[in-house]
């Protein structure tokens, strides 16, 4: 179930779940005019159902990136244009001559040293149907396992890759992407930092495989754990309109975007809030 101790009455808006283990529509919410107090309440509810929806939101760039500053750094993904002005926002944008990419369960950007806490993505042009974007629960993921392979998992450490994904869109060669994005190492399972819970913290597009493990059975197991994604008691599915903006906790759950409007154009904008390196509480 999504994170009880986070749970409050919200003065800015109603929390809608979305299903049973993730995900909540915060009805009411106003991000034109960002309030200390917002902010505090949304955090919150992100905390509780790990990704918080938004809907008729008529907001510009600027204002897009003024309410995900306002919940820390943000970065600048190597994917954005070096002329594009606002260069913390990432336009995905797919179409006739573009299919969509990013139909496999993911967090984004774990083959960085410090992950992203969260992404911030608004809807600019949408199909008439499909392009609806789907959230696993990757806590639930975890504490469902047996007790004896949580145990081994706590052990494991996992190597993310960059260039599984972005050398060919990059057109970058792997050793000359890995210069600038070397492999990077993280557990398998970490602990949220915020709410002190573990989960599983792997996925099929930046992870390669873990370390010290024969690579066939390091295979195996991580294609049962990625597959821990798909399960649909785990998650929720969020179907865009005009105006709709989705903020997820790139540190508890994955997602995965359909691609199922082919040849139809989607184009959507993320801005994205800088995290902290993942760690494993021995504690926890």
């Amino acid at each position: 179930m999504p994170y009880s101790e986070f749970s409050r009455d919200f003065t800015q808006f109603d929390a809608r779940p979305m299903s049973p283990a993730i995900g909540a529509e915060l009805l009411g919410a106003d991000l034109t005019s960002l309030t200390d107090t917002l902010v505090e309440e949304v955090r919150a509810a992100l905390l509780q159902y790990q990704v918080v929806f938004f809907r008729d939101q008529d907001i510009t760039r600027a204002q897009h990136i003024a309410f995900a500053r306002a919940f820390g750094a943000l970065e600048i993904h190597p994917a954005t244009p070096k002329d594009q002005p606002d260069r913390e926002v990432l336009r995905i944008v797919h179409g006739p001559n573009s299919r969509g990419m990013e139909n496999a369960w993911h967090s984004d950007v774990t083959w960085r040293e410090q992950p992203s806490l969260g992404s911030i993505l608004r809807a600019i042009e949408l199909p008439e149907v499909g392009g609806d974007t789907l959230f696993s629960n990757m806590v639930m993921a975890y504490e469902d396992l047996d007790e004896d392979l949580k145990a081994r998992l706590c052990e494991m450490t996992a190597v993310h890759d960059i260039a599984r994904v972005f050398a060919k869109r990059l057109g970058k060669d792997t050793a000359s992407l890995h210069e600038k994005f070397p492999l990077m190492e993280h557990p398998v399972v970490r602990t949220h930092p915020e709410t002190g819970q573990r989960l599983i913290y792997v996925n099929t597009a930046f992870t390669d495989h873990i370390k010290g493990m024969d690579r066939t059975e390091s295979d195996t197991l991580l294609k049962f754990l990625y597959s821990r994604a798909a399960i649909p008691e785990y998650q929720c599915r969020f179907r865009w309109a005009p105006g709709s903006i989705a903020f997820w906790d790139n540190r508890a759950c994955q997602h995965y975007a359909a691609s199922d409007y082919f040849p139809n154009t989607r184009i959507m904008e993320r801005v994205t809030i800088a995290g902290d390196r993942p760690y494993l509480d021995a504690d926890a």
